[in-house]
Order: structure tokens, then C-alpha cells, then sequence
């Protein structure tokens, strides 16, 4: 059906227009959910996965304390040999990897984690076919042989290609080995929306004494401002912008029932 109407145009001038009297909004979709709060903590056996030496920190840093303090059993495991992360030379080439090792297992010490395992693929390396498949035997043999209840890994959308490619390993990991924990996705190169947040704020001093654990990333960038302005800012839809969030998309599996 159609009518005519009078409508202003663009120069403010009222003129005729024939239009469709169906709203151009009837198909607009809803808004996203406002993120659950992510209480309680899960517990079980915990297995993080994280491109570079300080992602493990930078990403779900907090929630892997928090898991420490309740007893948790925490692995994490590291995918490249962050050998990208001296752009500048100020390094011995032939040394960086392993103070980047080093840096992450002091890192890791910070927030009760001395369980960590090296995979040392190439930094910022454009994965072939190969590369995707080995990393996904990987995968499945950390899946395998821990076991574990709750899986953090990057979430979809992270623009750096190292954690993307991280991610769909890790996905096709979890669909392979039939997990049927709880995978959460955490952010670190791009803010998602969430459909969790969960309250750090206890346990946020452990997490900036981390983040000092890494001098040779700090030197090049702040990454600890940058991450400690993000928590601060996921603390606002629960926390009235008080504490410091962490957020997470389920990837998945499904909350604790107790959670909001």
C-alpha cells in the first residue's frame, strides 16, 4: 500500500513524497544483552591458551588468579615464541625467545600460575595449511591430556592475526575432543561485547604486579595503562564504574547456574 504525504526534503522545504507506509525499522534487530555477571566463579581444572608471552596476563589474567585462589588447577599454554616483539633490535635475537619465557613465567608467578608449556610457533607468521593443522593436533593433545573443566581462549573477533588464527584452532580443537566444559573467549587487541563480565577487583593488584613482569613489552608499549583502562572500563554495566571487570564471550558451553 501507498500514499501520498507531505514530507520536508533535504533543503527544508516541504514537498511531496510517494513512500511505503510499512516502518523502515520493522526488521531492525533487538540490542545485545547486557552481560551476565559471572558469579560464582567456575571451578575445576583450568586450560588458558594464549598467542604471546604476556596475553596470558593481559587477557584473562585476573580470572586465572582468581581460579589460583579458589585451588584451581591453572595450565597455560603459550602458541608463539614472541620473537616479533623486539620490532626495534634492542635484544639479542638469539636470547629473545627465552626472556620472553622468562618474562612470562614471572608474569605467571604473580598470580599463583607455575604451570606453563611453550608451543614456539613463529611469531606474526602467516599460517599455511600446515601450520593450521599441526597447531590443531597441539590443541588436541593439550585438550586430551588435561582435561580440563574451563577453557579460556581469544574470542572470534580479535584483529591481531595471531590470536585469530589461535581462536579457530582452539574452536575446532574443542568440536574435535567433544568438550563439554565451559570455553571462554577473553579480548585483549579489540573490545567485544560480552556476554559475561566477571569482577577482578580483588585480585587487580596481582594483575598490575604481573604486568610489570615484562620489561621488554613494556619498553615498547604500555600495555598495562591500556589493559588496566579496559577492566576499568567493563566495570561499568555491574560495577557503576567502580573495580576493574575482565570480559568474556562464551564460546562455549554453559554458565554456572547461579550466575544472574
Amino acid at each position: 500500500m501507498r500514499r501520498r504525504d507531505m514530507r520536508f526534503d533535504r533543503d527544508g522545504i516541504i514537498a511531496d513524497h510517494d513512500y511505503m507506509t510499512a516502518s523502515p525499522f520493522a526488521d531492525m534487530p533487538p540490542p545485545p544483552p547486557e552481560p551476565r555477571k559471572l558469579e560464582p566463579m567456575p571451578s575445576g581444572a583450568v586450560l588458558a591458551f594464549v598467542p604471546h608471552p604476556d596475553d596470558e596476563i593481559a587477557g584473562p589474567g585476573g580470572a586465572l588468579c582468581l581460579h589460583r585462589k579458589q585451588g584451581d588447577p591453572v595450565r597455560v599454554i603459550v602458541a608463539t615464541d614472541g620473537q616479533a616483539g623486539d620490532p626495534d633490535s634492542k635484544h639479542d635475537p638469539e636470547q629473545f625467545s627465552a626472556t620472553r619465557r622468562d618474562e612470562t613465567r614471572h608474569g605467571l608467578a604473580e598470580i599463583g600460575v607455575h604451570d606453563v608449556h611453550y608451543w614456539g610457533f613463529p611469531d606474526g607468521h602467516e599460517l599455511n595449511e600446515h601450520d593450521l593443522r599441526l597447531g590443531l593436533e597441539k590443541a588436541v593433545t593439550a585438550l586430551e591430556k588435561t582435561r580440563p573443566d574451563i577453557v579460556y581462549l581469544p574470542w572470534e573477533r580479535e584483529g591481531h592475526p595471531d590470536h585469530h588464527a589461535l581462536y579457530h584452532i582452539v574452536y575446532q580443537a574443542l568440536a574435535a575432543t567433544g568438550f563439554r566444559g565451559l570455553a571462554l573467549g577473553y579480548e585483549v587487541w579489540n573490545a567485544m561485547v560480552p556476554d559475561v563480565v566477571l569482577d577482578i577487583s580483588e585480585v587487580m593488584p596481582e594483575k598490575l604486579a604481573a604486568m610489570t613482569r615484562y620489561p621488554s613489552q613494556l619498553d615498547y608499549a604500555r600495555f598495562d595503562n591500556c589493559i588496566t583502562g579496559l577492566n576499568m572500563y567493563r566495570s561499568l554495566v555491574h560495577g557503576r564504574g567502580k573495580g576493574h571487570w575482565e570480559a568474556y564471550r562464551i564460546v562455549r558451553g554453559e554458565l554456572p547456574r547461579t550466575s544472574e
